[in-house]
């Protein structure tokens, strides 16, 4: 006779995956909502605009800086101010779905439907950081300068946080990131250049002053020419090409049409200053990936040593010859897969900037070659930036020099005191 097996039992597996954060149960909702409605009986028909909101944040529980996006996700963009009714209907809309700060801020931040943050998403919110922070009050007479200091903010955000290169930062990656805690800290601290992370003024400075530099023509497009001019030429033409072949930058205009915008070189200079950070690692690899592999083959590496050698012969040095260098370098990464690197052999061996220096950086590579190898060794364990010390040393400079004084004197006149007090005097231990 045949089997008859018994129906499987049913398993309740409970929920487990919680994208928008974990519910807290015993959250009291109506106190939340009694507390919006508490500030808002003090504004005039209960209503608030942008600069009253910052109240309403607090009683909200959010940091002060959250507000810009709390008005505009609440209609306030549209009408030039919100109402109790609307902030109400749509801050309880958000607690019954957003349960952790990060899913609250892209709830709030990021266009109505998506739970993603693109760039501009951020201009409101930074905005109003221009507008109000005690740290930037300088800048209310140079609105020509607002674009700038934001277009430096947010790719600097997006170089630190957007760790999948997607021009997309995901509730990951921001939960993972340091952003939202940075933010919260700029209410409580008046000097904005001590927010070394994202914000500061001091690190906008520097960089803009970099790229007006070489962009001659003031069109805030620089093309190879005008790139490999950086730093006295340090780069090589080999490496200026690549970042121009659309390795490391998004859409059409940079291959099409030779140019590097003011956001993609904010991005090659965070590189280029600091190569250890993993961001700049992955920058440096994509450009000397040729073929896309995903791997290092001699022969890329060969191909860009190459000019290094010319170079240094060009200067009376004698090169090492391609075998030997090869060597010391397969010995400083250890690759696990013999006569291959990639980006994870580069990212654990902790010394990918001397890598990359060697190849494609003829400065930094013959100040490597000069060093003692025990200090060397030390780097590893460095942990300081390399672009908070480059920015702290280069401010000092283009204070002194920088064609950008000329063209806007008024501004600079007046935010130089205000820059210049938090200042580190760099001494020669803080150098790499």
């Amino acid at each position: 006779c045949p089997v008859v097996t018994p129906p499987p039992i049913a398993v309740n597996i409970p929920r487990f995956y919680f994208p928008k954060g974990l519910p807290n149960c015993s959250a009291n909702y109506d106190e939340a909502i009694a507390k919006i409605e508490t500030a808002f009986a003090d504004f005039e028909e209960e209503k608030a605009d942008i600069y009253e909101m910052g109240k309403i944040a607090k009683a909200c529980g959010c940091p002060l800086y959250w507000k810009a996006a709390m008005f505009n996700g609440a209609g306030g963009e549209r009408t030039g101010f919100v109402s109790v009714h609307s902030f109400i209907a749509t801050w309880r809309k958000l607690l019954h779905s957003c349960y952790d700060d990060a899913s609250k801020f892209v709830y709030l931040l990021a266009k109505p439907g998506f739970s993603i943050l693109e760039q501009e998403d951020f201009i409101p919110l930074l905005q109003d950081i221009v507008d109000t922070h005690p740290g930037l009050t300088f800048l209310k007479d140079a609105p020509e300068f607002h674009s700038r200091y934001i277009t430096t903010v947010i790719q600097r955000i997006f170089y630190t946080v957007n760790r999948s290169w997607t021009g997309k930062i995901t509730l990951t990656e921001l939960r993972r990131s340091n952003f939202l805690q940075t933010l919260a800290l700029l209410e409580e601290e008046d000097d904005i250049n001590q927010i070394t992370d994202y914000f500061s003024y001091e690190h906008f400075y520097v960089i803009y002053c970099k790229f007006w530099e070489l962009d001659t023509d003031h069109d805030l497009f620089i093309d190879p020419k005008d790139l490999a001019r950086y730093n006295d030429h340090a780069s090589s033409n080999r490496i200026i090409e690549r970042l121009f072949s659309g390795a490391v930058t998004r859409g059409n205009s940079v291959q099409k049409e030779g140019r590097m915008s003011y956001a993609e070189f904010v991005w090659f200079l965070i590189s280029e200053e600091d190569k250890k950070n993993l961001t700049s690692i992955e920058y440096w690899f994509r450009c000397m990936d040729l073929d896309g592999d995903g791997v290092l083959s001699m022969y890329e590496l060969e191909f860009f040593y190459e000019e290094q050698c010319e170079r240094m012969e060009g200067m009376g040095i004698e090169p090492l010859p391609f075998h030997d260098l090869l060597c010391q370098m397969l010995d400083l990464v250890k690759p696990e897969c013999q006569g291959k690197i990639t980006l994870r052999d580069l990212k654990r061996c902790r010394m990918a900037h001397i890598f990359f220096d060697t190849f494609f950086n003829l400065e930094k590579y013959l100040d490597h070659e000069q060093r003692d190898p025990f200090a060397v060794q030390k780097v590893r364990d460095h942990t300081h930036t390399h672009t908070h010390t480059h920015t702290q040393a280069s401010f000092q400079t283009h204070f002194n020099r920088s064609s950008v004084l000329k063209e806007f004197p008024e501004v600079f006149s007046t935010c130089w005191p205000l820059c210049l007090h938090s200042v580190v005097q760099l001494t020669p231990n803080h150098l790499d």
